[in-house]
């Protein structure tokens, strides 16, 4: 068979937040499933791309090498025990197989065919967190990132602290405001527009500017005339 993982490419993002962060592909066909995947893998400080059929995962896999592959055994035009055999033929990606199938033979075949390990459905997401970071550990897929102090004039965000000042007095956030301040603090003057901010996992637009409302409250002298946080007409947010 043709070696489909003979070059890496660059990394596809850099994570900011967290202490460790990887570049993972989920091959699920079930939208809703594959979102749920997504979601708390990228809350936990993951890049992640989702595909939805096997075919979509040899092809993400050849093109991205990602740290970790996260399949589906049961999917249509390839079935996910083939995406592992042709993966497997080439790539030592750490493979996490989710499926229904839970007798002790199918288990057994996963390990058999490569996979790093096998979780049933239905699973409870955390774990499934839980051990996803594991297998990068084990495996040193895992990356540090640059969790340095970010400072925007007199506004300081520090992740690993889990703080923002304004001067030396602390703000009290909720998490989603903290990640959402921290993300605009790491790139401040760029314009997000909602649908980017959206990426962070807020359910909808509307959400994104009651945070934004609150967030004002808190970092603004006077949060019916903002200095910091500054609305681009139109377009979205930014953090001046």
């Amino acid at each position: 068979m043709k070696n489909l993982f003979a070059f890496r490419l660059p990394a596809m993002k850099t994570c900011i937040l967290r202490t460790v962060c990887a570049h993972i592909l989920v091959a699920e066909d079930n939208v809703h499933q594959a979102e749920l995947v997504r979601r708390y893998l990228e809350h936990d400080g993951h890049s992640v791309v989702v595909v939805h059929d096997g075919r979509a995962a040899i092809d993400e896999t050849r093109r991205r090498n990602p740290d970790l592959l996260v399949l589906d055994v049961m999917m249509p035009l390839v079935d996910g025990l083939d995406v592992m055999r042709a993966v497997r033929a080439g790539s030592d990606v750490p493979i996490v197989l989710l499926t229904a199938r839970s007798t002790e033979d199918d288990v057994l075949l996963g390990f058999d065919l490569g996979a790093d390990d096998y979780i049933t459905k239905p699973f409870r997401p955390r774990q499934m967190v839980a051990r996803v970071r594991t297998i990068l550990r084990r495996t040193g897929r895992a990356r540090e990132t640059n969790a340095t102090v970010l400072k925007v004039g007199d506004l300081t965000v520090d992740p690993i602290r889990h703080e923002v000042r304004i001067k030396d007095e602390l703000v009290s956030l909720t998490p989603a405001e903290f990640r959402l301040l921290a993300k605009m603090a790491a790139q401040p003057q760029r314009v997000f527009t909602r649908e980017q901010l959206l990426e962070d996992g807020f359910i909808t637009a509307r959400t994104v500017d009651v945070h934004m409302m609150n967030l004002r409250r808190k970092i603004e002298q006077d949060s019916r005339r903002p200095e910091r946080l500054l609305t681009v007409y139109g377009i979205g947010y930014k953090l001046a």
